[in-house]
């Protein structure tokens, strides 16, 4: 009981404890966000000094990616039951240790290992969500989560200019140490966060934790090698095809079992189903813009497209975008405390829509990219912010962050899907004697990405109304009496 009689109390609205919890679980966003894709400008150099061949580098994208989906919802679930604080601390704790593996790393096979310890630092997000949804009051809450959101598209971003910037200047072990450095300082500054959830005790799902991993393995795994294999290869149809039955076999176990990873009641929720479906699509076409303008902006000056950048200026491009992403995410905010949440979602996706539809109409000079990615990015950050606080709207407070948890696992499978479609479109353009994709190509994966933002907003104007906003943080009695069981 030691804990409970010196942990700080919860600051009032306003103070500046509140201010400083938000900055350290922003911080932790961050630093799991930039790892997505800090990595990326080096993969050429990782080859050259592991001695590794293309393939075997892949994993080191492949593996974190694989690690994070499976590991959210699981952090997601154990925080519920055993304390959110407490799991963020670990999630941080195994980002760090993965990070200061991957810096130090001697082989490229010791690298995908400290990746696959990255992963866990998916749990992140869902558990930010909830510790804002058990420890700030309602008018603070939406805000909050709408930052934390945009963090996971401004961090993936962020992570090719920071990437490129520590790659051309430093070394690519710097990638990993800064991620050390900023999960190491948020994990200190979330100590001081008060833990006001009620932990749920129950049994760890082991079956339903395998049959996800598995399930959710072979189909990522199937994307990330399909344009390598071919997408109608033996291995990528197999891996994909029997992925799914294992996921189907995982919602009937789930289904059945007294306590499961993931409450399936919960999921068909109208409102937690449909703000998945539509994550879903967001997810495909926000990635897809951030594979496709490094690539715009590196190509040779072909005439109709290609600057010509290195990696650190395809990143400054994407730099007024982000922060315009931010700034709509605090604005969607705002308006979650006015109108409905569902509101900013479906204006976001228009928005976000059009922003694609001038990028694959005019993507041929400087000023247009910025300008149509700034455009993009509004409404992405809108829609992004706006996710959170429906989920939240729509489940007890005891499953806070498994929800999040799905809904953060259900961004990651459709970034990947984004990121695979878009490459393989502009793969498919490249002909005999050229190395370069088509400027048709980027128009036509622009117009695809425009596409299933559009379609997620059509989605999410089926939001019914509604929702109950999730249980106000337990006091210090009703803390201490859940703890002495």
């Amino acid at each position: 009981m030691t804990e409970l009689t010196t942990r700080e109390p919860e600051a009032a609205p306003g103070s500046g404890g509140l201010g400083a919890n938000l900055l350290f679980l922003a911080l932790a966003a961050a630093a799991f966000a930039l790892a997505q894709t800090a990595i990326v400008p080096g993969v050429m150099i990782l080859g050259h000094e592991l001695g590794a061949s293309t393939a075997d580098v892949g994993w080191v994208l492949t593996a974190y990616l694989i690690s994070a989906a499976i590991l959210t919802p699981v952090f997601g679930r154990l925080g519920d039951m055993y304390g959110k604080k407490k799991l963020l601390v670990v999630a941080l704790a195994l980002f760090a240790l993965g990070s200061v593996i991957g810096a130090l790393a001697p082989s490229i096979w010791v690298l995908v290992a400290a990746r696959v310890i990255q992963g866990a630092g998916g749990g992140i997000f869902p558990l930010c969500y909830g510790i804002i949804g058990d420890t700030f009051p309602a008018e603070k809450r939406a805000g909050a989560l709408g930052l934390i959101s945009a963090l996971a598209g401004i961090g993936a971003g962020g992570g090719l200019l920071i990437g490129g910037l520590l790659i051309d200047h430093l070394s690519w072990q710097w990638v990993f140490w800064s991620g050390a450095i900023m999960s190491v300082i948020a994990l200190v500054g979330v100590l001081r966060v008060p833990e006001r959830s009620i932990p749920t005790p129950g049994r760890i799902d082991v079956v339903g934790i395998a049959l996800l991993s598995v399930g959710l393995t072979m189909p990522l795994l199937a994307l990330s090698r399909g344009a390598t294999w071919g997408w109608t290869d033996a291995r990528t149809l197999g891996l994909i095809i029997g992925g799914l039955v294992v996921l189907v076999g995982f919602v009937f176990f789930e289904n059945r079992t007294t306590e499961p990873l993931i409450d399936m009641q919960v999921l068909r929720r109208p409102i937690v189903l449909i703000t998945n479906i539509a994550m879903l699509l967001f997810g495909a076409g926000m990635f897809a813009v951030f594979s496709l303008i490094p690539q715009l902006a590196q190509a040779p000056d072909t005439g109709e497209y290609g600057f010509g950048m290195d990696a650190t200026g395809s990143g400054l491009l994407m730099v007024p975008g982000s922060i315009a992403m931010l700034a709509a995410a605090v604005v969607a905010g705002r308006l979650v405390a006015r109108v409905r949440a569902a509101v900013p979602l479906v204006i976001g996706a228009f928005i976000a829509a059009a922003g694609f539809a001038a990028l694959a109409l005019a993507h041929g000079s400087q000023g247009a990219v910025v300008a149509f990615t700034v455009v993009t990015f509004v409404g992405i950050g809108l829609g992004m912010a706006a996710m959170p606080n429906l989920i939240m709207s729509a489940v007890p407070a005891e499953k806070t962050a498994e929800s999040t948890g799905v809904n953060a696992l259900i961004r990651s499978v459709g970034s990947s899907i984004g990121s695979q479609v878009a490459a393989t479109v502009l793969a498919g353009s490249i002909v005999a004697g050229s190395a370069l994709p088509t400027d048709s190509a980027f128009s036509t994966a622009f117009w695809m990405a425009a596409g299933a933002i559009a379609l997620a907003g059509v989605v999410a104007a089926f939001i019914p109304k509604g929702g109950t906003p999730a249980a106000p943080p337990a006091t210090e009695p009703e803390l201490a009496v859940a703890l002495a069981k």
